[in-house]
């Protein structure tokens, strides 16, 4: 069995900015999953920096509120959305809040850093 605490993960700045911890990823442990399951924060008044993945993603947000921005589409997101963001679609989220906009990144197949172009 293996449980896995948010405080525990360690906290980096990914290449698009955001503060990630990445809780489950099948290269990290002994998994059967093709995904990748991390925790993302972006600061009040910042953005991520566009991007794109050669995979699919989904956002689920968990707090906060800001905008969305995929192959220049927009649209507002708050708790309890989740957002599929298409392989290869250029995207980034912007926080329009007072407070840390957070969000679950599930990357399948897992993320890879060559998979991922920063723009």
């Amino acid at each position: 069995m293996l449980i896995k605490k948010l405080q525990d993960c360690d906290e980096f700045t990914a290449g698009d900015n955001s503060l990630l911890r990445e809780l489950l990823h099948p290269d990290k442990a002994d998994l059967a999953i093709r995904y990748s399951l991390a925790h993302a924060v972006v600061k009040p008044g910042t953005a991520s920096k566009p991007h794109r993945l050669k995979t699919s993603e989904v956002y689920y947000i968990l707090e906060g509120e800001g905008i969305i921005h995929i192959d220049g589409e927009s649209a507002r997101v708050s708790p309890g959305q989740a957002v599929y963001i298409p392989p290869h679609s250029r995207q980034y989220i912007q926080n329009t809040g007072k407070t840390g906009l957070k969000f679950l990144c599930i990357v399948d197949p897992a993320w890879r850093r060559e998979d991922e172009e920063v723009l």
